[in-house]
């Protein structure tokens, strides 16, 4: 299962608009001892990578049970997290500090959804 961006969704995001701010939809289905790697990976993300690039975690709190979905679409947690444009987000994720961390999320994850969003 996927778990980080390839080269042809960074391609296409930033194709539709750069500068234009984003937020983005996470969700997220943790490995085996996933929620400390991943606690690990947003302490450092806060700490070191966030204020860098003005990123802002809108929201972020665990899955509960589904109301409504189809088998394999519950998740163990969800974020929302804003950037200032999706160039900064394409230049965070290319920062040899965010590399250096992104084992941890990498490491965590078993699956994951990582969905820019538009405004209405």
């Amino acid at each position: 299962m996927a778990v980080n961006p390839d080269g042809d969704f960074l391609a296409d995001f930033l194709a539709e608009a750069p500068d234009d701010p984003v937020v983005m939809l996470n969700l997220l289905r943790f490995a085996d001892g996933g929620r400390a790697l991943y606690r690990r990976y947003t302490r450092a993300f806060g700490e070191k990578i966030a204020p860098r690039y003005g990123v802002e975690v809108v929201y972020a709190g665990d899955g509960g049970d589904a109301l409504i979905a189809e088998d394999g679409q519950q998740w163990d947690a969800v974020l929302l997290v804003r950037y200032p444009s999706r160039r900064a987000f394409r230049e965070m994720i290319g920062d040899p500090d965010y590399q250096n961390i992104s084992h941890l999320r990498t490491s965590a994850l078993r699956e994951a959804v990582l969905q820019p969003t538009r405004p209405w």
